[in-house]
């Protein structure tokens, strides 16, 4: 049976759809409806503004928020530079170290490139061939390509915008080590540990709480740890890293969480709940009597 904390997604046609959820049918029928609605919504707005340069108008176009969410797994000494188009810097004047990750909210659109950089070398060149009509979280991933050259490869992934939390687990690690990545209950006073197996490459939602993380080889043994906070509406990733060249340094396989959150974070959010519940309660109680 599958276990009520952890529901995995799978993609089908450019969807995000739940296996065996229906909670997660419910959402693709209110997304569904949402996208009816936003058609709706411009081609009323064609209809009652056809000259966008009219004077007092109160329609205005929609605007989504895409928030671009950039980590660093190619394993070597020096950061990375990421700049969008010739001369924006997205990064600053903080390069992004290995095992970084870094969001970033600027402004994007089809036929953009994110060039990489390290110092004044290229090292790759991301193209964005299509958004979301909606808001999102735009993952993208540098790593590298195989253990015999130096070359980079990107992953990419979008991520839905639901209510539960979403954890991406993706495997940029190249060598020959096997390992399978873990999740598991934090210890805790009273808690009866649970520990499920994840898959790489795949996309699962789970309830808020707080969560162990690990690598475990072939032999059974753990090769990495790392902790898990998650909380609704927020999108991590799980990353397994490293390499194991054939020419140059090697890396170790590593896990790498973002974002990384601090638990207390989940007890200020239960507090207004409550509260939310003490006033429906209040105001029923109002309403019946």
């Amino acid at each position: 049976l599958e276990h009520p904390r952890i529901r995995a997604l799978k993609q089908s046609g450019g969807h995000w759809r739940s296996k065996s959820n229906t909670m997660f049918a419910f959402f693709g029928f209110v997304l569904s409806s949402c996208t009816v609605l936003t058609e709706s919504l411009r081609h009323t707005s064609q209809h009652i503004n056809p000259d966008r340069h009219a004077a007092g108008t109160f329609v205005k176009a929609l605007e989504f928020k895409h928030r671009l969410r950039v980590c660093n797994a190619y394993p070597g000494t020096q950061a990375i530079d990421i700049y969008k188009g010739k001369g924006d810097r997205l990064n600053g004047d903080a390069p992004m170290p290995y095992k970084s990750c870094k969001d970033f909210v600027t402004p994007l659109k089809s036929g953009d490139k994110l060039e990489f950089k390290i110092g004044d070398a290229n090292a790759g060149t991301f193209s964005i061939s299509d958004l979301p009509n909606n808001d999102a979280v735009l993952f993208l991933v540098i790593h590298r390509h195989d253990t015999l050259s130096t070359a980079v490869a990107f992953e990419s992934h979008v991520f839905a915008n639901l209510l539960n939390a979403q954890v991406a687990i993706i495997d940029t690690y190249k060598g020959a080590a096997k390992s399978e990545p873990r999740i598991m209950d934090a210890p805790g006073k009273g808690k009866n540990s649970r520990s499920e197996e994840l898959r790489f490459e795949s996309v699962i939602a789970v309830n808020p709480g707080v969560y162990d993380v690990t690598l475990v080889g072939s032999d059974g043994k753990t090769k990495a740890k790392n902790s898990l906070v998650t909380t609704n509406r927020e999108s991590f990733i799980i990353l397994r890293t490293g390499v194991e060249a054939k020419q140059g340094p090697s890396y170790p396989q590593e896990l790498v969480v973002y974002p990384k959150l601090d638990p207390s974070a989940l007890h200020s959010m239960a507090a207004p709940r409550a509260m939310m519940l003490a006033v429906f309660a209040i105001l029923g109680c109002a309403f019946w009597a």
